[in-house]
């Protein structure tokens, strides 16, 4: 079938999934919002039951928090797919009404909580599968599609990894992650790697002393953390691609004592997993006796370092290679401009790339996650979706997806399933 049957079909769905895009951005899912997210899952699963998923709910490990949602749609082949998204958002609920962040369509751009920060890559997975149904029915027909969302991705929650690894079958072709595709120009933008993270604290103690009578036998614990804050800084090396973020620091008590405690934490990121193992060795060799002492007596503040959280990092691989190659195909057969990046920030798809073949990026196009905060200057622009990226997107994915399992690449098989 042609390029004009399948953006014409697309464009059909275009108003069915707009409106479904509303309600889930209507709907608050904050991470903490267990009871929005929840909602969220709700409406989700309904999106998708026309198409034949029965839903499965997954308790979180932290009880404050959502279920995971599993829609699962047997298939009368060999092959799967695996898609992955997530319900849950920054945003809380009294944030979204200090700033009057909401549902707004103001000509392309749509803004509001979730439109770019995915729920416009869960609506984005629905017009994909629409399409294959209606254009493709074999291949659909034939295809074990297993779609999963995260009730706390913002946190990056690895008790999700392992519910997607649990669930995810031997034959599954590819772990497809829709967060939203970046942009060069004209050209779409797909993931096919993402930085590692962990999380990080330092802790001085020192020693406490009367700031005014016994000054001398202090040993300062903020002096001695600036010293340490300032090392931590150093590590960053951007031609390695490692970077050292201070997030919070804390310490002291009254004005008239010498502190005796100081406390600061951050992250660092990397992409290798050689890097990333040369930042965290970095990082915990600061620990051990400190630079500020008492000038009394010598009492030396103590540095202790210790690393909060981990999520590894998903490095430059043949495996998602090979599959941009196949959005690479894709995009020729629709003349599309499309590009690969290395994006810093973490997605699940970092949970899973090392189990199999994984690619990110295969949402709408927007800007401005994370931002819920407008100006009257328009220095300031709250998160949006560009309403007129879908239709190609979900055109390009669902391409890509005809071809990834097109059964003319594989010796000996029987004739191939086409538009």
């Amino acid at each position: 079938m042609s390029r004009p049957d399948l953006v014409a079909c697309l464009e059909r769905r275009m108003p069915e999934a707009i409106e479904l895009l509303r309600r889930l951005v209507e709907t608050n899912s904050y991470t903490g919002n267990r009871d929005g997210v929840n909602r969220v899952g709700a409406i989700t699963a309904e999106m998708f039951a026309p198409l034949g998923f029965a839903a499965e709910r997954v308790p979180s490990t932290n009880p404050l928090w959502g279920d995971h949602l599993i829609l699962s749609r047997p298939g009368g082949g060999a092959d799967a797919i695996a898609m992955i998204s997530h319900l849950d958002t920054v945003f809380p609920p009294e944030e979204e009404v200090q700033n009057r962040f909401h549902w707004q369509r103001e000509g392309n751009r749509i803004y509001g909580p979730g439109t770019h920060d995915i729920k416009g890559g869960t609506v984005m997975m629905w017009l994909v599968l629409m399409a294959l149904r209606e254009l493709a029915p074999n291949l659909f027909e034939q295809v074990s599609w297993k779609l999963f969302w995260n009730s706390s991705e913002e946190t990056l929650s690895h008790d999700f990894g392992v519910v997607c690894l649990e669930r995810i079958e031997g034959n599954t072709r590819a772990a497809l992650v829709f967060e939203a595709e970046g942009r060069r120009e004209r050209a779409s933008r797909l993931v096919v790697a993402r930085k590692g993270r962990a999380t990080w604290r330092l802790r001085v103690s020192g020693r406490g002393a009367h700031a005014g009578g016994r000054h001398p036998y202090g040993a300062n614990a903020i002096v001695q953390m600036a010293h340490s804050i300032q090392q931590v800084a150093a590590l960053t090396d951007y031609a390695r691609h490692i970077t050292f973020n201070l997030g919070c620091v804390s310490g002291g008590g009254g004005l008239n004592r010498v502190p005796h405690e100081a406390v600061a934490e951050g992250e660092f990121r990397a992409f290798t997993p050689e890097a990333y193992a040369a930042a965290k060795s970095a990082l915990l060799a600061l620990a051990g006796p400190g630079a500020v002492t008492s000038p009394a007596d010598g009492y030396a503040c103590h540095v202790s370092a210790e690393i909060l959280s981990e999520s590894r990092p998903w490095p430059r691989n043949a495996a998602t290679d090979r599959l941009f190659s196949v959005w690479e195909q894709a995009a020729r057969e629709l003349d599309m401009e499309l590009e690969s990046e290395e994006r810093g920030g973490l997605s699940d798809g970092n949970l899973l790339w090392h189990a199999v073949p994984t690619i990110d990026g295969l949402g709408p196009y927007g800007q401005n996650d994370h931002c819920s905060e407008r100006s009257a200057d328009g220095s300031k622009v709250p998160e949006f979706v560009e309403a007129d990226s879908f239709v190609p997107k979900a055109a390009l994915n669902a391409t890509a997806i005809r071809i990834l399992l097109d059964p003319a690449a594989r010796p000996f098989a029987p004739q191939p399933i086409r538009f």
